[in-house]
């Protein structure tokens, strides 16, 4: 199954991804904030990061396109799941880098489809 680095402000919300992500076999890392991800990447080597916009020190965005700057980390899979939905948000998010974008709430399956997509293996 796919490893996943999920990253948000939100602790109920990394523990509701990982739940609904772990029930389905997947292995996955939690990062509050952002803080520290790009190091935790360079550790866990993901199939696939999930990533909030709206969190305190820095928006999922400037993460996002860090990302995609760094040779480690710029083909690595990434979905944005933000409560930022409208459809101006998703083609913003997509225009920074995201290879595919979440609204929230959102429910498991859709979780799972969205990963089902983006890690064809995993």
């Amino acid at each position: 199954m796919a490893k996943i680095i999920a990253v948000d402000d939100s602790m109920a919300d990394l523990k509701l991804a990982e739940s609904i992500l772990t029930s389905a076999a997947h292995r996955v890392a939690l990062c509050i904030n952002g803080e520290g991800v790009e190091a935790l990447i360079a550790q866990e080597k993901p199939d696939l990061i999930i990533l909030d916009v709206v969190m305190p020190q820095r928006n999922g965005y400037e993460i996002l396109r860090k990302l995609r700057r760094d040779a480690e980390s710029k083909d690595i899979p990434v979905c944005i799941i933000s409560s930022k939905d409208q459809p101006t948000d998703i083609e913003w998010g997509k225009r920074q880098g995201a290879t595919d974008y979440l609204p929230k709430p959102y429910t498991a399956e859709g979780l799972l489809s969205m990963v089902a997509r983006l890690v064809p293996n995993g």
